[in-house]
């Protein structure tokens, strides 16, 4: 058995899928700590871990970001992004790496695990010479010459004008997150660390081990990791978050197919999607199933057409294998979970790494890419009848269905943490004394 740390950002987003990994390690008989954001305290104690609340660093609330971080507020779009990596992200990691440090001292772990946005779990580990895992729950974003930046919304290009295109945007990353780098040095000085000439994209996930959220059909091809990469399947399983039926369910009709609407739990604003997509199927031969994301808010501040049901959250164990398709703003969650079921989508991706998922799932197949977080109804209605008429999109999404019901993700975390571990231990029991 071993001591497990498990460092969660504490977004519902992130939470949900570690949530089920410290579950894991739990039911395997580990002793799991999880630090994370009081909001979320409750929620891990629930499950026999240890809570450790983040003290030095600002915690923070995830629907009013910009109270404790006031350089976000109005950002949307690549300057929500940057914002969000340099204040939030990078700002905060040499104050976690004194959290966790500070536990570490107090008992220490055997190996600490940890969201792929979580930068002071990095910096404890590189502080106290201890293995680390990063999960990854968003796509992975290991940048590689051979395709373009990963953190933009672009398909692999072929031929020298489509290399020539990729170095280009490489250089001009490089450029334009000059800022973001100068924080994460200071951070790193903050911490106590030495200055590292490891490019910026090496600090978001361990040298030792990647758990990787997915499957390889939703990556771009290319010819290797420069880290150990191993791909887990969907990690929250359909149902972790079961909130009660609404009053409506027994009411939804057999007889016509379900389309679910969502826009995840972050930037939840309905007119970005919800509205505009009840105008281009409030009059179609479909159930629409719309969440808001709040389960303190159910409402709307507009009407829904007669054929449309509102709840701020919807158990999926119950709802998706009732629905045919699901248009949503591209959280990889809500992504995976429908892709389990052989559900395609249509993706309204805005912000954050939101494009980026659109533009994979549209390669992949499964999907159609609305190229915006705020589409019109024409293009969702569009979109909805090539989905209902191309039957190529659902059977792409059965077949990577398929792949992601291979995996038992929380349970593989654990395994290949573990293996992690013993080889750690057989590499110090076999070292010379001296």
């Amino acid at each position: 058995m071993a001591d497990v740390m498990i460092a969660v950002m504490p977004f519902a987003g992130h939470v949900a899928p570690l949530a089920a990994v410290a579950a894991a390690f739990v039911e395997a008989g580990h002793d799991v700590r999880v630090y994370t954001g009081r909001a979320y305290a409750d929620r891990f104690a629930a499950l026999g871990a240890e809570p450790v609340p983040w003290s030095a660093a600002p915690d923070f609330d995830e629907l009013d970001l910009a109270a404790t971080f006031p350089a976000l507020r109005g950002r949307k779009g690549p300057r929500q992004l940057l914002a969000n990596v340099e204040h939030l992200f990078v700002g905060t990691g040499a104050a976690q790496g004194d959290d966790l440090v500070e536990a570490y001292e107090e008992r220490p772990w055997d190996v600490i695990v940890a969201d792929n946005l979580s930068l002071g779990t990095h910096f404890a580990a590189e502080r106290t010479g201890t293995p680390s895992v990063t999960v990854s729950i968003v796509p992975l974003s290991i940048p590689t010459p051979e395709l373009p930046p990963p953190i933009l919304p672009l398909r692999p290009a072929a031929g020298p004008l489509g290399r020539l295109r990729d170095r280009i945007l490489h250089a001009a990353l490089a450029l334009s997150t000059r800022g973001i780098r100068r924080a994460y040095d200071a951070q790193r000085a903050a911490s106590g660390l030495p200055p590292t000439d490891a490019p910026l994209d090496a600090a978001w996930h361990s040298p030792d081990l990647v758990c990787a959220s997915g499957v390889p059909q939703l990556e771009f091809p290319r010819s290797g990791w420069p880290v150990r990469v191993e791909f887990v399947g969907a990690l929250a399983p359909t149902g972790s978050i079961r909130p009660k039926p609404p009053g409506w369910w027994a009411e939804l009709p057999d007889d016509r197919p379900i389309v679910h609407v969502t826009q995840g739990t972050l930037n939840v604003h309905p007119d970005d999607l919800i509205r505009p997509a009840f105008a281009a199927l409030g009059r179609q031969p479909v159930s629409v199933v719309a969440t808001t994301g709040r389960a303190d808010a159910p409402d709307l501040p507009f009407a829904a057409p007669p054929n449309a049901y509102v709840a701020g959250l919807v158990d999926y164990a119950a709802l998706l294998p009732r629905t045919d398709a699901m248009i949503t703003n591209g959280g990889w969650g809500g992504v995976l979970a429908a892709l389990a079921h052989g559900i395609p989508l249509i993706v309204a991706g805005g912000d954050i790494d939101k494009p980026v998922i659109a533009t994979r799932v549209a390669w992949a197949g499964a999907g159609i890419d609305l190229r915006t977080g705020r589409p019109a109804a024409r293009s969702i209605l569009r979109a909805w009848r090539r989905l209902s008429t191309d039957s190529g999109y659902r059977e792409r999404a059965v077949a990577i269905g398929r792949e992601l019901r291979a995996h038992d993700g929380p349970r593989e975390v654990v395994e290949h943490t573990m293996a992690l571990v013993e080889r750690r231990r057989a590499t110090r029991t076999d070292e010379p004394a001296t």
